[in-house]
């Protein structure tokens, strides 16, 4: 069983406090503390010891080492586990039972221990005397008869807290409650009017009665008029029931229940179910005469109204995909960042094309490789300007079967040196028809159907195009278009988005040397190995010197360093660049913290997906879109 007892005995005079269990009798408590008291002085008398037996590093106390434990009695033998703490024993008493289910000495122990802990801050250090236990005695007293009981390490604190401040009522009172209130959970007091609300709401709803306006029951009346029959006299009953024939008596034989319905040998009847009224109009204008149709807003509605106040300039309102602020707002949030926020809606459709930077003197230098690394970069440069951005999203090929869908996503991540800080991954969904032959082309419609969809956080479509079916079905209808048009956007939780390139920035500045190093590695679980990829560090400075490894370009107009890695394999021992550079500050601590390295990385891989989301026909067997070239690429890819 667990501890019995506690108790303070001095090394010499009488014990101070003894606290018990309430099945334990406290007259055998002092049998065990008195054995315990001649079994220490004998061994410091050398009775059960002789001289040429005794061990001389034990002493004339062999007791009187910082703890143990030591079995007294006779008859009724107790094991006694001792604390020695200047001069006083601290006494922990408990059975003699060597199966380890029944009796736990470690628990026991650790009472102890708790106890030895009670007593030095009362004592307010190892300083420990009858004296100074005399002084907190009442304290000492009700902490001991709490730690009997068995307490965690969260009471114990508010215990040992509250002895020199708040005293007994903090601590027998507040206690209960002190591990909720350390993990942050709140007290009965402060959540018991939320129960007392919630259970008055229930009893009001139970017994609300909501009655129906006047209009409604007379609209209800008149429907039912309209499908019950008309309530007939007497005499009219009695003159239907004379015209009647009589039944065959036949007819008044019970059927049997089981037999077959009439129904299976009757012809079927497509029209058998409707009748054609006679006096039916033989126009059809006539008949659409009394049907409403809701006429179409005008033309003005669609359009956006222009607002020129100071702070708030923009055009508003209007019902255009692009412009639609209203909604896009809210069905869109989370869209404009690349880790969550609010939605620009301008940026889903239209495109800013941003000219090339004018290069200053310095230009693009190439370090130990020559100038053919800068006419690559600037000729690819030129290539790329003024390329729409629908032809960067996707190759244009020279002959279409018929309509295309492919998904375009969006990377984006931050490594704070080995450690992940935040990532968020954004795809979109294109849409490209065949090219219209004439002015007269039917609209393009077909269903298709997304799937492995559970990693997706948001999601939002163009409602003017796409609709939704339910369960990842989705309907298509537009007129043909020549680009690809965006249809659906989402994003992905950030737990369950993959991470294509593991990236580390590590820094150190020795006197005015700067040294940097950039560790990469690929996950192994990408279907093929990362190629083409560009790292890119902002320096602090324009550098008078620069060693790198491997080769690098140089930005000096940028103040950027450049590297190209061709292809970063899946398996294998992770990739490392490295540069050096003198800087000038005026000491090592203002140049640690004024500087400030930022790493980005490029890169992008046409015909495969990062979210693992796909999209096939809404029915099986058929072919109402073919699947365009996919890709993903990096948006803001950091690493500092």
């Amino acid at each position: 069983m667990a501890c019995l007892a506690l108790s303070l005995q001095p090394v010499n005079g009488s014990d101070i406090l003894l606290q018990t269990r309430e099945w334990f009798p406290p007259a055998r408590a002092l049998v065990v503390l008195s054995a315990f008291r001649h079994t220490r002085l004998a061994f410091a008398g050398g009775k059960n010891t002789s001289s040429e037996d005794a061990d001389p590093t034990l002493g004339d106390d062999p007791l009187s080492a910082a703890g143990g434990q030591v079995i007294v009695g006779k008859e009724s033998k107790y094991r006694v586990i001792y604390r020695l703490v200047n001069g006083i024993y601290v006494l922990g008493i408990t059975t003699v039972d060597h199966d380890d289910s029944v009796n736990n000495v470690f628990e026991c122990i650790e009472i102890v221990n708790q106890a030895v802990r009670v007593i030095v801050t009362a004592c307010r250090g190892v300083d420990v005397s009858p004296d100074k236990l005399g002084k907190k005695y009442a304290e000492i007293y009700m902490a001991l008869d709490i730690i009997l009981r068995g307490i965690s390490s969260i009471r114990l604190a508010t215990i040992l807290a509250s002895i020199h401040g708040d005293g007994i009522p903090k601590m027998v009172h507040s206690a209960f409650d002190s591990e909720g209130r350390i993990r942050g959970a709140e007290g009965w007091n402060q959540v018991e009017f939320a129960s007392s609300e919630h259970r008055g709401n229930v009893e009001v709803f139970s017994n609300a009665i909501f009655e129906l306006p006047p209009e409604t029951l007379a609209a209800g009346d008149e429907y039912a008029a309209t499908i019950a029959p008309a309530p007939q006299s007497s005499a009219a009953q009695t003159s239907q029931q004379q015209q009647q024939p009589e039944q065959p008596a036949e007819e008044a034989v019970e059927k049997d229940p089981f037999a077959a319905s009439d129904a299976i040998n009757k012809p079927e009847a497509l029209v058998g179910g409707f009748n054609k009224a006679k006096d039916a109009p033989s126009d059809l204008s006539v008949a659409l005469a009394g049907l409403e149709v809701t006429a179409l807003p005008p033309a003005a509605a669609s359009q956006s109204t222009f607002i020129g106040v100071e702070g708030f300039e923009g055009e508003y309102g209007g019902i255009e995909f692009g412009n639609e602020e209203a909604t896009l707002a809210e069905a869109f949030e989370g869209f404009d960042n690349a880790f969550g926020g609010g939605l620009d809606a301008s940026e889903f459709v239209t495109t800013t094309k941003v000219g090339p930077k004018l290069q200053g003197l310095g230009g693009l230098e190439a370090l130990q490789s020559g100038q053919s690394a800068a006419k690559t970069a600037s000729a690819a440069t030129a290539a790329g300007a003024g390329t729409p951005l629908e032809n960067l999203l996707v190759k244009q090929t020279e002959e279409m079967k018929g309509p295309e869908l492919f998904i375009s996503e969006e990377i984006n991540a931050e490594f704070c040196e080995s450690l992940l800080v935040r990532v968020g991954l954004r795809g979109t969904v294109f849409f490209r028809t065949l090219l219209p032959k004439d002015s007269n082309a039917k609209d393009t419609e077909f269903s298709f159907r997304v799937e492995n969809s559970a990693g997706i956080k948001k999601a939002a479509m163009q409602s003017s195009i796409l609709s939704n079916l339910g369960n990842g079905m989705f309907h298509v209808r537009t007129p043909p278009v020549d680009k690809p048009v965006p249809i659906l956007k989402y994003s992905l939780q950030p737990h369950l988005t993959p991470l294509p390139l593991r990236v580390r920035l590590v820094k150190r500045l020795s006197g005015t040397l700067l040294s940097l190093m950039i560790q990469y590695a690929a996950d192994p679980e990408l279907s093929e190995p990362l190629k083409n990829v560009t790292f890119v560090v902002k320096l602090p400075a324009d550098p008078t010197l620069l060693k790198v490894s491997p080769k690098a370009i140089l930005s000096r107009s940028e103040k950027e360093l450049r590297w190209s890695v061709q292809e970063i394999p899946l398996k294998g021992p992770p990739g490392c660049l490295r540069a050096q550079m003198p800087i000038d500050y005026p000491d090592e601590e203002t140049a640690k913290k004024e500087i400030e390295l930022t790493g980005e990385v490029k890169f992008s891989v046409e015909g495969r997906k990062l979210s693992g989301i796909s999209l096939s026909s809404a029915s099986e067997g058929k072919t109402d879109f073919y699947e365009g070239v996919h890709r993903y690429s990096t948006g803001s890819y950091l690493c500092y």
